[in-house]
């Protein structure tokens, strides 16, 4: 099945209050669980990705109150839901990558020693956008994780997950699982871009639509 982008931001008022209510704990589970798992030990600047309304930002920063922890989103709409819950340790911050305020002063480049990213890959219309970033704010040697979805093989795969996984959900999010699984990369389209970014990092599918990709950049 061929790729279908989608919109890059998700800045629909409705849309934002969707996700900021939707449940998606389990999938966040297990991605924290990921991040701590990989990160090192001590105090950590940590970029978050693609936050959205803050969940796994927010979840991080309660777990590891060391940590200083940047959420970048270029949705506004997202963010409104983000900020008034922010911790101490969190800072939120509106702009799109690659020129996001947050990432771009001389304190963020190579600046960061951990650098997330949950479900942004599909969104945007570059890919490269996303790993030449990473390369750029982390510091050399640090852990980086991203997870996303894959594409399926075909519509009937489609059908079948938006079944499976949204049937009782709100229509905005069943159309947006639905268009984000058409703008989804396989597994070998993520590998190939890590290859042309330099990247050596693992892909792992790690569920029935999801990959997490893992590694540390070059020290």
């Amino acid at each position: 099945m061929e790729r279908t982008p989608e919109p890059e931001l998700m800045d629909e008022a409705a849309q934002a209050l969707a996700y900021a209510e939707a449940d998606f704990d389990e999938p966040n589970a297990a991605f924290i669980a990921r991040v701590i798992e990989l990160a090192p030990a001590g105090a950590l600047r940590v970029a978050d990705l693609g936050c959205g309304p803050g969940d796994i930002t927010l979840a991080l920063a309660e777990a590891r109150p060391a940590w200083e922890l940047v959420g970048v989103d270029g949705a506004e709409a997202m963010l409104r839901f983000a900020r008034p819950r922010a911790r101490s340790n969190v800072r939120f911050v509106c702009g799109r990558l690659p020129d996001a305020p947050a990432l771009k002063g001389p304190a963020e480049a190579h600046g960061f020693d951990l650098v997330v990213s949950n479900s942004l890959l599909h969104h945007l219309p570059d890919p490269a956008v996303l790993w030449e970033t990473v390369k750029r704010i982390g510091r050399p040697g640090a852990p980086v994780l991203v997870a996303d979805l894959f594409r399926p093989a075909d519509a009937a795969a489609v059908d079948a997950l938006v079944e499976g996984y949204a049937a009782d959900a709100p229509p905005v999010l069943q159309r947006d699982f639905r268009a984000s699984l058409h703008a989804a990369f396989e597994p070998g389209e993520v590998r190939a871009q890590l290859e042309t970014a330099g990247l050596d990092f693992a892909v792992d599918v790690v569920s029935d639509r999801h990959l997490v990709v893992s590694g540390r950049l070059p020290a």
